[in-house]
Formats: C-alpha cells, structure tokens, sequence
C-alpha cells in the first residue's frame, strides 16, 4: 500500500513550515537555471563538434621488378651417369 493522500498533504505542509515560501523559490529558480543552462551546453556541444578529419591518402610503394633468374644448364652426359650410379642399389656380394 502506498502513502494516502492525507499523508502527502502532511508532508508538504511540513516542508513549506521548515523551508519557507522564499527558500523554496529560490530553489525552484536554481533548478530552473541549472536546466537552462544545460540545455545551452548540450547546443553548444553540437555546433563546437569538429568535423571528422579526411582519411589520409594510401601510400603507393614502388617497387623494382626482379631481374630474370637465368635458365638451368643442360646436364652433359658424364654427370647424368655419375648421378645415375648413385641411384642404384648396390649389389650385395654372395660369398
């Protein structure tokens, strides 16, 4: 159950009896110019946003092609045996 009205209306009376009708205004008015004066800051914010910066230009590497990597020689037939000879499996002696 919440609070009655008479028990609202109690409160309130005790509130203006403590603080008084001027401190209240007064309040009320600082509260007025607080909301105010938000209100101005949140504008100013939005005009004062600095524009994003443009993306800055990719950089272009250059760059030298390799020289071509010269052609394998022919193998001449004395290194084609001696290369084939190491292939082969050797013989194994009967004795």
């Amino acid at each position: 159950m919440g609070p009655s009205w008479w028990q609202i209306l109690v409160v309130l009376v005790l509130f203006v009896l403590l603080f008084g009708r001027g401190k209240i205004s007064d309040l009320m008015g600082d509260v007025a110019k607080g909301i105010k004066s938000f209100k101005a800051g949140m504008a100013d914010d939005d005009e004062m946003r600095p524009e994003p910066p443009e993306p800055p230009e990719p950089k272009v590497i250059e760059h030298e092609t390799p020289p071509p990597k010269p052609k394998p020689r022919a193998k001449t037939a004395s290194r084609a045996k001696t290369t084939s000879r190491a292939k082969t499996p050797r013989k194994q002696k009967s004795s």
